[in-house]
């Protein structure tokens, strides 16, 4: 019996034994990466029918299969496609149910690439976007309109960190027949059980906890019974396929990812603390933290954090100062993404694109993405960092 048969084992049970079928691969523990365009069927009536698990290398192999299969089963889904990036997966999941005509419901803590997606490509469609407070809870039933066709929902938002009421916006979709979309990224579905809350489609970016080194993209999107066929349909018409040496990476990622993110949790949790100690900060934007706004819908739906999170400096300072602040550090490196084993730091300001909500944080945002140095050196890093500032 596989791993996907027993639903009642315990996770890390789950993550160690996913996607591995030791008998199908002649005794090895590892699926191999199958690379291949051209599939050749046996005889003529195999040929018609299509008979073989595989027809063309669009359809996949047994590497990205695998992963498929795995992430299947880990989120509770009916089916998985893998996109080769995280944005890829978002298009893909929103692309295969709007068409013109349409009304789409977005958060406005959206990852930034997702409203460009909005208010390009969707709107050259004929799919019309209102962006909405990402806090609006049941409140959300106000902004339906005859035509909305999906709720896309991000929680915690990837810079400011609002967590939603992910069972009141789904009841609201329910009532109105809605497709509901979340990007599941911050806490992966060993931190959140996006199905499990009644969310149709639930979107990863592999290339942050799944894949863990900082070496890969990639994109998931998990769908139920009753969204899974247009998923499957749209991807197969896209061909949007990962490459199997992506998939291979990410299924070895898999193994180790809870224990990952359970050290991202410990390391986040504790410079959060630590920064909110710090006289240079107003503000650290954590929801596991109990006065992080929030905080408390964390608590109820959350399993755990991870290691991203954002800080609003005091005000007063200035572009000059913030630029000596970054430029010295030595451990914390200025980069997009996170996910992986080192750690990293940018600035940002939503104000700029933010419609539904003012972004008024005071001060000067950064977004910290913690890893698995020791945290005493890190600690020492943003010390430097902040006496620069004085």
């Amino acid at each position: 019996m596989s791993v996907q048969q027993q639903p009642d084992l315990a996770l890390a049970t789950q993550l160690v034994h996913l996607g591995s079928e030791p008998s199908d691969q002649y005794g090895f523990v590892n699926t191999p990466v199958y690379r291949g365009s051209t599939v050749v069927y046996p005889d003529y009536q195999h040929l018609k029918q299509r008979d073989m698990p595989f027809g063309y290398g669009t359809d996949g192999t047994p590497t990205v299969k695998a992963l498929e299969d795995a992430w299947t089963t880990l989120s509770g889904a009916a089916g998985t496609v893998i996109s080769p990036s995280g944005l890829g997966s978002i298009s893909l999941a929103l692309l295969s149910v709007l068409k013109a005509g349409d009304h789409l419901l977005m958060t406005d803590s959206a990852y930034r690439p997702t409203r460009i997606l909005c208010e390009g490509m969707l709107k050259r469609f004929g799919v019309t976007t209102t962006y909405y407070d990402p806090t609006i809870g049941s409140d959300i039933a106000a902004l339906v309109q005859p035509n909305t066709r999906v709720i896309f929902t991000e929680s915690p938002g990837s810079q400011s960190l609002e967590i939603q009421d992910i069972p009141a916006i789904v009841a609201v979709a329910k009532q109105h027949n809605i497709i509901t979309m979340m990007d599941n990224t911050w806490a992966t579905p060993i931190f959140f059980k996006a199905h499990a809350h009644g969310i149709d489609m639930v979107i990863e970016a592999g290339t942050k906890y799944l894949s863990g080194h900082s070496d890969l993209l990639m994109g998931l999107v998990s769908a139920n019974a009753a969204t899974w066929p247009a998923l499957r349909e749209t991807y197969d018409a896209m061909a949007m396929c990962p490459g199997p040496e992506d998939c291979f990476l990410a299924l070895r990622g898999l193994r180790t990812m809870h224990l990952r993110l359970k050290e991202a949790e410990k390391q986040g949790l504790a410079m959060a603390k630590w920064l909110q100690a710090r006289p240079e900060v107003a503000q650290v934007l954590h929801p596991a933290l109990p006065d992080c706004p929030g905080h408390d819908l964390w608590r109820r739906d959350f399993l755990g954090s991870s290691g991203l999170f954002s800080m609003i400096l005091k005000p007063g300072q200035t572009e000059q100062d913030l630029a000596a602040f970054l430029d010295g550090l030595k451990l914390f490196r200025m980069g997009f993404s996170w996910g992986g084993y080192e750690s990293l730091i940018i600035p940002f300001d939503c104000k700029p694109y933010r419609t539904a909500t003012a972004w008024q944080p005071g001060g000067i945002a950064l977004r910290l993405q913690i890893g698995l140095e020791a945290i005493e050196d890190l600690q020492a890093d943003l010390a430097a960092g902040f006496a620069r500032l004085s």
